[in-house]
């Protein structure tokens, strides 16, 4: 079987990916880190190109849009098809006119604007802009680890702006870009900035996001992620997800689609784990609702981050005849487990969370991972039948060229949608308080249908989920309908 040239170079790339998980080391506080990385705060122009602080903003935004060509280049270049196919299709890629949504994809989302009468200056407001900061792991052991999160964030600023001169009572968006150093101090750090220049959060992610909770919630900044990773997050009263999610409450449909399809395998289950506590309690949690619903889980296994031999855990899988193999962590710690096993000859059921769907797991996989099977609460990126699919693409493609369309990024897009919806909504009444409030009573927000209905408010996981599976190349969807829906299976684990 053929290996890809590059896959000496992945052994250190994957131990690198997951110790940005634990990560508490750099002393680099994080302005200093920004500005070596060009993350300092930034207006975004109607090109996704920044307009620094010195710019005439309303003449930025009202010119022309240019050619797409701004944003920061891929090193690695790399295609927008999340298959791993090669090529660029129709649904990435800017042009030379700025892509435009209609009604609910419009970029205010169609939505009654409130009133601006008795609209005050804030933190974070002025006369004339609105600064939003989002906060993610730029820097540290992977650097770059959520770049798409921060890329799909800059890309909504730059489609709102483009779309609407007017901005919100007056005031275009202005996006702070944040490096956490992938820490959870840097993480603090970053959200003592943000509340002291920003007037919101939106689209962050940070592996060690329990880091900056105390301050957002003491700050009272609206913090509108795309995910929530540690319980302290999601206990922090300000803080909201795109992706609601509570740890012990796993969708019931994804548990008996699997009893039903594999009955057999599913007797004898095995769930692996990159030894970092989130992934521990996914594990754990998830285990708890298979043995629940009726399944049989044999063994939950961790593997630590400096592990390089995984044979003796595909030895394992073959010695208890485990058939059916979850597991949690990065790509690249996946694939290592999945030649361990293909070296071994089990033969069994993979499944593993969305994070794998992804062009990279594809290409540096090869043959390898070839029949893996993800559940999502996402639509698939090559679905050009939903316009907001489309044009999260295309505006990801103008200003971040060559940035790869993933879990992280589409949730950060979503989180700032909703953001501008409800900031609008709320109009002259805008404040940190008011739009707290405003998030709590969100409920079966899609983002136009791009991913499952979320609790946003209840920060509830989702009943409703999917299954994809990838084959030649190519991911499809191989679960009934569009998404299954159904009750919540309480673990008991990770609540």
């Amino acid at each position: 079987m053929s290996r890809p040239s590059h896959r000496a170079p992945l052994r250190v790339t994957a131990v690198v990916a997951v110790l940005a998980l634990t990560a508490c080391g750099s002393q680099v506080d994080p302005d200093t880190m920004a500005r070596l990385n060009g993350q300092g705060g930034v207006a975004v122009g109607a090109d996704g190109t920044p307009v620094t602080a010195g710019d005439d903003v309303a003449g930025d935004l009202a010119g022309d849009p240019g050619d797409g060509s701004g944003g920061s280049d891929d090193p690695a270049g790399g295609s927008t098809d999340a298959s791993g196919g090669g090529g660029t299709d129709s649904s990435s890629g800017g042009g030379s006119a700025a892509p435009t949504g209609q009604g609910k994809t419009s970029a205010d989302g169609g939505v009654k604007a409130g009133s601006c009468d008795g609209f005050k200056n804030s933190t974070g407001i002025t006369d004339s802009e609105i600064t939003v900061a989002n906060v993610a792991d730029i820097s540290g052991p992977v650097p770059g680890l959520f770049q798409s999160a921060q890329d799909a964030t800059k890309a909504f600023v730059a489609y709102y702006n483009a779309s609407n001169p007017d901005g919100i009572c007056g005031r275009s968006l202005r996006l702070s870009a944040l490096d956490t150093r992938s820490d959870s101090a840097g993480d603090q750090q970053a959200y003592t900035r943000a509340c002291d220049e920003a007037f919101a959060a939106i689209g962050s992610v940070s592996s060690q996001d329990q880091g900056g909770a105390g301050t957002a919630e003491s700050c009272g900044i609206p913090d509108l992620r795309a995910f929530t990773v540690t319980p302290q997050r999601s206990a922090c009263v300000t803080c909201f997800s795109a992706y609601a999610l509570r740890g012990n409450l796993i969708p019931k449909a994804n548990l008996d689609y699997w009893k039903k399809k594999e009955p057999q395998a599913t007797q004898n289950i095995g769930i692996y784990y990159v030894n970092v506590p989130a992934a521990e309690v996914n594990a754990k949690s998830i285990a708890a609702a298979f043995e629940k619903n009726g399944s049989k889980v044999t063994r939950v296994q961790g593997i630590d981050t400096a592990e390089f031999n995984y044979a003796p855990y595909a030895q394992q899988m073959k010695t208890e005849g485990i058939g059916f193999v979850m597991y949690y962590g990065p790509f690249q710690f996946t694939i290592r487990l999945q030649e361990a096993m293909e070296q071994q000859g089990v033969d069994a059921v993979f499944l593993t969370d969305p994070t794998v769907y992804d062009s990279n797991y594809v290409e540096q996989g090869g043959s390898t991972v070839d029949g893996t099977y993800v559940y999502s609460v996402i639509q698939r990126f090559e679905d050009t039948r939903i316009p907001e699919m489309v044009l999260y693409r295309q505006w990801l493609e103008r200003v971040a060229p060559g940035s790869i369309p993933n879990y992280y990024g589409l949730f950060a897009w979503s989180a700032a949608r909703l953001f501008v919806q409800k900031a609008t909504e709320l109009g002259g009444d805008l404040t940190r308080p008011a739009l707290v409030d405003a998030l709590k009573g969100v409920k079966d927000w899609t983002s136009n249908g791009i991913h499952a209905p979320m609790a946003i408010g209840a920060k509830t996981t989702p009943g409703c989920i999917k299954m994809f599976q990838l084959k030649s190349k190519s991911w499809s969807q191989v679960s009934p309908g569009d998404f299954m829906c159904g009750p919540l299976v309480d673990s008991g684990v990770g609540g």
